[in-house]
Parts: C-alpha cells; sequence; structure tokens
C-alpha cells in the first residue's frame, strides 16, 4: 500500500493564500492612499475655485462701496443746490414781505386799535400796540385767523390794562403784544393749489363746459 504525504502541498497553499491576503491588503492601502490624494486634490481645487469667488465678490462689493458712497455724495450735493437754490428763491420771494405785511396789517387791523411797533423776527412778527378795549384785540386775533391771506398762527403774548396821555386828556388802553407768523410766497402758492385741489367741482359749470 502507497502513503502519500500532503501535509507539504498544504503548507505551501497555506502560505500561497497568506502571500495573497498581503498582496491584496498592500494593494487596497494603495488604492486607499490613492484615493485619499485623488480626495485631497478635489477638495483643494474647489477651495481654490471657491476662495477666488470669495475674492471676486470681496472684489465687487468694495467697488459698490465705492460707487455707494460716489452716490451718497452726488446726493448730498443735489440736496445742498436745492437748499441754496430754495434760499435764493425766498430771498426773491421775502423782498415783497415787507408790501403783504403792511397791506394785511391795514386790512385786519379793526378800528380801535393802533399798532405802535412791528418787528419781524424770521418768519414770525411781533405786534406792540394799544386797543381800546379787548374786544378789539379779540377781533383783531380773529382777522389775522380767518381772514389773513398772508398771516397765520397768531398768538397773543401779554395784555394789560394801561393809561395814555395825562390830566383831562388820559385815557384807559389795553397794551397788547401779539406774535403772528408771515408766510412765504411759495407757502401761499401752495395753499393756494391745495385749495384748488380740493375744491368740489360745480355741475352746472361742467355742463356748460360739455355743452354743444
Amino acid at each position: 500500500m502507497i502513503k502519500i504525504n500532503l501535509l507539504p502541498h498544504r503548507e505551501e497553499r497555506r502560505k500561497q493564500r497568506k502571500q495573497d491576503f498581503y498582496t491584496l491588503l498592500v494593494f487596497a492601502a494603495i488604492v486607499g492612499v490613492l484615493i485619499l490624494i485623488l480626495v485631497g486634490f478635489f477638495n483643494a481645487s474647489q477651495i481654490s475655485v471657491q476662495n477666488a469667488r470669495n475674492v471676486l465678490i470681496k472684489d465687487a462689493n468694495a467697488k459698490l462701496d465705492e460707487e455707494i458712497k460716489e452716490i451718497a455724495t452726488l446726493r448730498d450735493q443735489i440736496e445742498g443746490l436745492k437748499a441754496r437754490q430754495q434760499a435764493v428763491e425766498d430771498l426773491q420771494g421775502d423782498r415783497n414781505q415787507p408790501v403783504y405785511l403792511l397791506s394785511e396789517l391795514v386790512a385786519q387791523t379793526p378800528e380801535g386799535v393802533y399798532l405802535r411797533n412791528v418787528k419781524q423776527d424770521g418768519q414770525r412778527i411781533v405786534l406792540t400796540g394799544y386797543a381800546q378795549s379787548n374786544e378789539r384785540v379779540s377781533e383783531m386775533l380773529k382777522n389775522l385767523i380767518s381772514h389773513s391771506d398772508w398771516l397765520n398762527k397768531p398768538d397773543l403774548i401779554e395784555i394789560k390794562a394801561t393809561g395814555i396821555g395825562q390830566g383831562k386828556e388820559s385815557k384807559r388802553v389795553f397794551d397788547f403784544t401779539i406774535n403772528v407768523g408771515i408766510k412765504r410766497p411759495r407757502d401761499q402758492d401752495a395753499t393756494a393749489a391745495a385749495m384748488g385741489a380740493s375744491a368740489p367741482v360745480n355741475p352746472a359749470a361742467v355742463k356748460q363746459v360739455v355743452k354743444p
């Protein structure tokens, strides 16, 4: 009977499998390292692209900030020009204010009221004078409120009884001080435009216009 010893063959196969395993393990490690390197390169390229985009956005934002500053500067210059233009227009319009003021004071000062001093401070007028009674002062205030086109918002600052003259010619009067505003021509034009816009339409006038 022939006996065959298979142990050496099994040992060789075991060694071969172990060697194949180590080879496969080394190959997997190499592949893993290559994958990591590729992923690293990819991430680096993406970061580089994103950094380039960030730099582009930063430059664009800086440019926009400069343009915004220029726009703000231009806006300030335009507002300054408008303010100077308005000041010139006000100066031209205010030249006629004394005429309007004197005309309104003549029209709105009732009988029995004597103005002894008129002082202007900006757009406010201080009126001081004498009145025969409190009712005369009240009448003047009502006229300034309701009937004056150029004077508005009157305030009675002070009123007190006093006497003028001496002896038989002395009279008991009321010394008063009134503070009243004066409108500029542009304010008067704006008021007139607003009243014209809010005025009701007359149907009869419309019919007359559209009548063939």
